[in-house]
């Protein structure tokens, strides 16, 4: 199975921010959304870095100011970028690996979505149950 599949289902809406927007305005979009990233793009649409809920708890802990800074303070600058074409479980691997939870799709220079640790596993259990049903109706047939 390929990360298209899951982008098949859930969709290409990606929230995105800018690097000069405030941290207090990636946690309104957080709860707003009700999503655990946002994507931090350039002039152009790009992916600069990343924003997840974690990255502005693990900050607030150390600087309670940091909701006034901007993005760029806080976000992760080295973003793994995934293909629609990429298995799912080598993604899987590398999330676990890596240990992040939140994974931007990119295909030709475009960001086409986004995927969590969550749909990730969502759709190995859909495959997995597809498998056990082929599984049971030979088993019945036989």
């Amino acid at each position: 199975m390929q990360i298209s599949t899951i982008l098949a289902t859930k969709g290409s809406t990606v929230v995105t921010v800018t690097p000069d927007q405030l941290v207090r305005e990636v946690v309104a979009l957080l709860v707003d959304k009700h999503i655990g990233a946002v994507v931090v793009i350039n002039e152009i649409g790009r992916p600069v870095g990343i924003v997840s809920e974690r990255d502005v708890m693990r900050e607030l802990t150390q600087n309670e100011q940091v909701l006034s800074e901007p993005v760029s303070r806080v976000m992760t600058s080295d973003v793994i970028i995934a293909r629609p074409g990429d298995d799912i479980k080598a993604v899987s691997k590398t999330m676990t690996v890596r240990r992040f939870r939140h994974l931007p799709v990119m295909d030709h220079h475009e960001l086409v979505g986004i995927i969590s640790i969550g749909d990730v596993v969502k759709a190995q259990l859909d495959e997995y149950e597809g498998e056990i049903e082929a599984l049971q109706t030979r088993v019945e047939k036989g």
